[in-house]
């Protein structure tokens, strides 16, 4: 028995193995955490057919609420349920303090560097961020430059990802400031747990979380352009096809406005209007989840359906207030990711509270010498890509993949970054009738308008494959819900 178990709860763990990486749940020793007792007694508890039975019905909740999502290029069909696991991830207070202090410290140096790029570029000038970095970046986008963003906002929404190391402390992986996914999935996740575990989840103290579409509404709100006190905001989609369509469609109608795609949109005199059964109807904020590429055919690709002909002109004339705004890839390139910790210091004049992970530019040749040395070791990522594509985990490749990715990099070293492997943090998931440790990350939502705004929490992905240490849902990852708590 480990030491402080009840007997009860020590058969939940079986052979459950603790190894370096740190463990959600469990300390080095195998003693329970003490925010993590509550839950531990309580799966030990119930019946394994009563779990069952709760695990059922949150997967049956998920199907008929179409909680879904797309995975591209796979033959067997795209639409999947997106994968849930029944355990909630338990954050303390004092951790997620430290959290918040740093995710706002982030956005806040991200949002003045967008806003110093586009205009005077001192940070350029001043040689603490490389100028052909920044305009070698493929969402560089030069017709930002002077032009006058609303509020001076460029980043409304962030979903920044987060890694627990092994001594317990959070990092960035990387910053999603384009058109971040998966807030839907954190919300539809909480709807679920309080029903499966709906006394547990009151005893807890969690915060709650339900309110962000309408602090995400308030933002938009924030962000009209001047003179228009009852703006009509709207969330451009892709379509139907999107792998985001039903968080589009779940946000939309959360928050009480239109869900448009492009063809509905229409501009005149720079000014964007809706086609309605009414009508035109004038619209004053855009939340775009459309790529700038997609956005509008006259600015930037021409063979693009998906965006409205003239979106930019009636934006750079401030008629239109569209979030995130044009050219905010810039900071979401993984190479410029390097240079967070210096451009918050830059700006700010502090540490960064949250650290970055180890990268290497692959453009620094003795850097290039050192990962082309080292590919079984480390992760390669292409610098523009998402969703865990682009991406060589040295440790689980083929000589034959390393080959390839090696080509790839002598051929395009400022297309990728190298880190380590990182052996992040494990939370127990409930794989068949047991429960099995996973890699988890965690992905908060910051919201940035009037002022920053943080729910407490985030959507937690875990690598369901034993082993993996991708998270990714189109990569066989799927998520828990993550329960920040009041006190502890």
């Amino acid at each position: 028995m480990s030491p402080g178990h009840p007997v009860e709860v020590d058969k939940l763990f079986g052979d459950y193995p603790l190894d370096h990486a740190f463990d959600e749940m469990r300390e080095a020793d195998g003693t329970l955490r003490q925010h993590y007792r509550a839950l531990a007694e309580t799966l030990a508890r119930l019946p394994q057919e009563e779990l069952q039975r709760r695990k059922q019905s949150a997967e049956l909740s998920f199907l008929t609420q179409g909680i879904t999502f797309t995975v591209y290029g796979r033959e067997e069909g795209t639409e999947r349920i997106f994968p849930y696991d029944l355990l909630p991830r338990l954050i303390t207070a004092q951790e997620w303090n430290r959290i918040e202090r740093g995710l706002t410290q982030r956005i806040t140096a991200l949002n003045l560097f967008l806003r110093d790029v586009y205009s005077e570029g001192k940070i350029l000038n001043d040689r603490v961020v490389p100028r052909e970095l920044v305009h070698s970046c493929k969402h560089f986008r030069r017709q930002m430059r002077g032009l006058q963003v609303p509020r001076n906002v460029y980043i409304a929404v962030v979903g920044s990802d987060l890694l627990r190391m092994d001594n317990g402390e959070f990092v960035v992986l990387e910053d999603n400031l384009r058109v971040p996914s998966g807030v839907s999935y954190m919300l539809a996740n909480r709807r679920v747990m309080k029903r499966t575990f709906p006394q547990l989840f009151q005893s807890y103290g969690v915060r709650p979380i339900e309110h962000y579409p309408q602090l995400l509404l308030a933002t938009l709100r924030s962000l009209a352009p001047e003179g228009r006190p009852e703006p009509n905001i709207v969330l451009l989609t892709p379509g139907v096809f999107n792998s985001a369509y039903y968080e589009h469609t779940y946000l939309a109608r959360q928050m009480g406005i239109d869900l448009v795609e492009g063809r509905d949109l229409v501009t005149h005199d720079n000014i964007v209007y809706m086609r309605t059964t009414d009508g035109l109807k004038r619209v004053d904020v855009i939340y775009r989840r459309v790529d700038d590429d997609f956005s509008d055919p006259l600015v930037f690709r021409a063979d693009s359906a998906l965006g409205c002909a003239g979106l930019f002109n009636a934006y750079r004339a401030g008629n239109v207030t569209v979030t995130n705004a044009f050219g905010t890839g810039l900071a979401d390139d993984k190479a410029l990711y390097a240079y967070v910790p210096r451009i918050i210091r830059y700006y700010l004049d502090e540490d960064a509270i949250l650290p970055n992970v180890e990268t290497y530019l692959l453009t620094e040749e003795q850097e290039r010498r050192h990962v082309l040395a080292n590919l079984e070791k480390l992760v390669v990522k292409a610098v523009g890509e998402s969703g865990g594509y682009g991406m060589l985990i040295g440790p689980h490749s083929t000589a034959r993949q390393r080959e390839e990715f090696a080509r790839q990099i002598e051929a395009n070293p400022r297309n990728y970054i190298a880190q380590p492997t990182l052996d992040f943090s494990r939370a127990p998931c409930l794989v068949g009738d047991r429960l099995e440790p996973r890699h988890v990350d965690l992905r908060p939502y910051i919201l940035f308008g009037d002022k920053v705004n943080i729910v407490p929490g985030g959507l937690t992905r875990v690598a369901l494959e034993k082993g993996s240490l991708v998270v990714n849902s189109s990569q066989g990852g799927g998520s828990k819900d993550t329960w920040v708590l009041e006190s502890q």
